[in-house]
């Protein structure tokens, strides 16, 4: 490794990587058709993402002077130089992928999308008499004034930028702008000899917004969008009523500065340098779309019913014979620990055990954290319930969950007038950590039952999310899962944990304790090995510490879904570490460790990716998983992880990933396939193995 070759990758640029692979399964001809148009709407919908948090934050560092590099010495003008670059190469490819094979494609299966140049007579007055209907009323224009002021332009909205002659001299022209937002849908369907047809709503109003300005010249009529800031934050420490400065924050978002101007290939460049002025968009973050803007709203297209042929083929999670649903859920978790693995395994067990803790009348109390949670969520009505019918129910919901603030905000609210006690995390902390405990009074005594995950009490994503969930009664574990939820709402520290890490407190130093365990086996010529699956892989100091486990030998097998800033292979410092990152139809988002640990076979699930963000300004748990059968099970998924030859990418020292191929004499060993098909294959034996008995009706 020479001196200029830093030992880190950039974040940012690593998580347009992540990105770019995402593309690389809409570009993927083995992939069903439809099924390609979703992972095309994917990075266009991880891009507004980014725009919003990660290019806002470096905007404000460099707005407000902040210079200070990352660790790869960049500072955040010269990242945002850098990632201009990059993003437009990838939105380049996004629209030859539309434009060249999706478009094509979908038009080969009898979804076509029509132009104002395709419509025929009748068409044309289908739609203009639905646009007098329903669009026309709807859409107020916005006029913009002399001075450059306007009405609220909306974040990600499509508008047109509508230019009319003016007889004016001085002025020839003015410019109105037509909001193209709900409720006009954007994709009108047309009646036609193809099985689906339709046109964009931005091609319906340009081609009657005449009709706004009668006796009037329309000049140029261009579809654009706007991406504002998202990265803005409570000043927790002065905050009196988070609740209401979260409410406050969420109306902030929507006037917030512009980071991305986003126009139609058909502007005008007098159009297009008026648009800038006006937004003040940043040097490098306009784009012009070779193509219709917004391809997140293609989900809609990939979704469509009667053309399941070509969409990816329904794995529906399976009932895990490690727990039968049939049976008290209380009396289950008693006999054994639990493991669960989603989506391959239901999550239902996790929303029965929320449910019955509701419902038992033997359940005392009822404590639990919150992050993300659905719309309409099973969990936060079993807790209303559970709070209205008396039971003691503690909530932990976090407020600042990004993008979920307003759906947490309702639900606290509603949980609040149930009668239970609502805890808005922990102040300059996210509570981030996946956990619940019920309190239920039993013959014997009082015993704790836990749930314990790597993702979010949201039984949507569970069934789109790879994670783990451990079902537990373990005496320590409850003593240490009561402490965690006794500190967080008393706002104290906890007592001494016997099994759990937890962030910002132990967590991190855990997980060095166990990587230089291995690293001193290494130096002693012994077996060691460390394998890992997360989200991301940033904290420098982890990084460090893991290539010091390589240099002494370690055998170092990481499964890094997206942003990954270690360099492995490299002779000296990385050359036993290798990264590999699965993109498939499901996401990855478990936390999953294996240290050999001399034998011992440590296995632990978190809430917490290696981040600083995670281990120093979050409230996260690390979890061991001792029992024999879920110990077993972890490793296994871990082994079929890193054993992936099909939707796996291995990091290279240069930071660019290569498609894992499989070899000509080897097996194909697509991860996620094979996880389903065990998990199949154990619910089809556990059903053989069950015996038929009868059970008379009472009389």
């Amino acid at each position: 490794m020479t001196d200029q070759e830093p030992l880190f990758f950039n974040r940012e640029l690593s998580w347009l990587e992540f990105n770019q692979r995402v593309l690389g399964e809409a570009l993927d001809p083995n992939v069903p058709l439809l099924e390609r148009v979703k992972f095309l709407a994917i990075t266009s919908s991880n891009l507004d993402e980014f725009y919003m948090v990660r290019i806002g934050g470096l905007n404000i560092m460099v707005a407000s002077g902040k210079h200070t590099p990352d660790i790869t010495g960049r500072s955040p003008a010269k990242q945002l130089e850098e990632l201009s670059l990059r993003t437009h190469e990838m939105i380049e490819q996004q629209y030859e992928c539309f434009n060249k094979i999706l478009e094509p494609g979908l038009a080969e299966i009898g979804i076509r999308r029509y132009t104002q140049l395709d419509l025929n007579e009748t068409q044309h007055k289908v739609l203009s008499d639905r646009f007098d209907r329903e669009v026309y009323p709807v859409i107020s224009p916005l006029g913009i004034h002399p001075d450059g002021s306007m009405p609220l332009i909306g974040n990600q909205i499509i508008h047109l930028a509508v230019k009319i002659k003016e007889d004016d001299t001085e002025r020839p022209h003015r410019i109105v702008i037509l909001p193209l937002s709900s409720p006009v849908p954007r994709f009108f369907t047309l009646q036609s000899d193809d099985r689906h047809a339709y046109i964009l709503s931005e091609d319906v109003v340009g081609l009657f917004c005449d009709r706004y300005f009668p006796n009037q010249e329309v000049l140029e009529c261009v579809p654009f969008r706007i991406t504002r800031n998202a990265d803005l934050r409570v000043e927790e420490e002065f905050s009196a009523d988070l609740m209401e400065d979260m409410s406050a924050l969420l109306e902030s978002r929507k006037d917030s500065d512009c980071v991305r101007l986003e126009v139609a290939a058909n502007c005008s460049d007098q159009l297009l340098t008026e648009l800038q002025t006006l937004f003040n968009v940043p040097q490098g973050y306009t784009y012009i779309c070779d193509g219709p803007l917004d391809l997140k709203a293609w989900f809609q297209i990939a979704g469509l019913r009667g053309f399941e042929q070509y969409q990816a083929k329904p794995l529906p999670p399976t009932n895990s014979p490690r727990i039968d649903l049939s049976e008290d859920i209380f009396d289950e978790i008693s006999k054994n620990d639990i493991i669960l693995h989603h989506p391959f395994e239901s999550f239902k067990p996790v929303i029965r055990l929320i449910e019955s803790a509701a419902d038992d009348p033997n359940v005392l109390a009822i404590k639990q954290t919150l992050y993300r949670t659905s719309s309409d969520s099973p969990v936060v009505a079993a807790l209303v319930r559970a709070a209205e019918s008396g039971k003691s129910v503690t909530v932990i919901i976090e407020l600042k969950a990004r993008f979920d603030e307003a759906r947490n905000i309702v639900g606290a609210k509603a949980l609040q007038q149930a009668g239970a006690h609502v805890i808005y995390g922990v102040k300059g902390l996210k509570t981030h950590a996946k956990s619940l405990i019920i309190i239920r009074r039993e013959p014997q005594g009082i015993c704790r039952y836990m749930h314990f995950g790597t993702g979010n009490y949201n039984e949507s994503t569970a069934k789109l999310y790879t994670d783990f969930s451990l079902l537990t009664c373990d005496h320590i574990l409850g003593n240490d899962a009561t402490s965690f939820f006794n500190a967080v709402t008393g706002f104290t520290q906890p007592s001494s944990l016997q099994k759990l890490a937890m962030a910002p407190l132990t967590l991190r130093n855990r997980i060095l304790e166990l990587i230089r365990f291995e690293t001193e086996r290494a130096k002693a010529d012994k077996p060691a090995c460390i394998t890992a699956k997360m989200n991301s892989l940033v904290d420098p100091t982890l990084i460090k510490e893991l290539y010091k486990a390589s240099q002494a030998g370690v055998t170092i097998n990481l499964n890094i879904r997206g942003i990954c800033c270690l360099r492995p292979g490299v002779p000296g410092l990385s050359e036993n570490i290798q990264v590999v990152s699965i993109v498939d139809r499901f996401l990855e988002h478990s936390r999953i460790m294996h240290f050999t640990h001399g034998g011992e076979d440590i296995a632990l699930i978190s809430s917490a990716d290696w981040m600083p963000r995670n281990l120093d300004r979050r409230v996260e748990l690390l979890v061991p998983i001792e029992s024999s059968s879920c110990k077993k099970a972890i490793i296994h998924a871990l082994e079929t992880f890193i054993s992936e030859n099909v939707k796996g990418h291995v990091l290279q020292a240069d930071g660019t990933y290569q498609r894992v191929s499989t070899k000509s004499e080897g097996e194909e060993i697509r991860s996620q396939q094979v996880l389903y098909q065990q998990a199949v294959k154990a619910q089809q034996l556990a059903k053989q193995s069950t015996p038929t008995t009868f059970e008379p009706h009472k009389a």
